[in-house]
């Protein structure tokens, strides 16, 4: 599984952050081609403390606004499901990654 953003870090520093408010994130986006729409899930972003979920989710955020609408009726529905995801800090997926983290030791 590939993690945005852990390049060069250490288990030993990724659990430091941990402890100080790095988390796992996930950020959707929705595109619409005509009558089909597709959901989509981000790969998994690693934000250290105090980075900034709103500049790492901007690209899948534009995405959306851009290209989500034009499904009817599931583009607009997953459209602005996914700019409250993005808008809110994306989906923390943290406890999962540490589960497969410790089953996988």
């Amino acid at each position: 599984m590939a993690i945005k953003g852990i390049e060069g870090l250490s288990d030993q520093q990724i659990q430091s952050e941990l402890r100080q408010g790095a988390k796992f994130v996930i950020f959707e986006y929705t595109f619409s081609i005509l009558v089909m729409t597709f959901k989509r899930g981000s790969a998994v972003h690693y934000l250290r403390p105090g980075e900034s979920a709103f500049v790492k989710g901007l690209p899948y955020t534009l995405i959306t606004l851009l290209f989500a609408w034009w499904g009817i009726p599931w583009g607009p529905i997953y459209g602005i499901a996914a700019l409250i995801t993005n808008l809110s800090g994306g989906k923390d997926v943290t406890a999962q990654i540490m589960d497969a983290v410790r089953s996988a030791h």
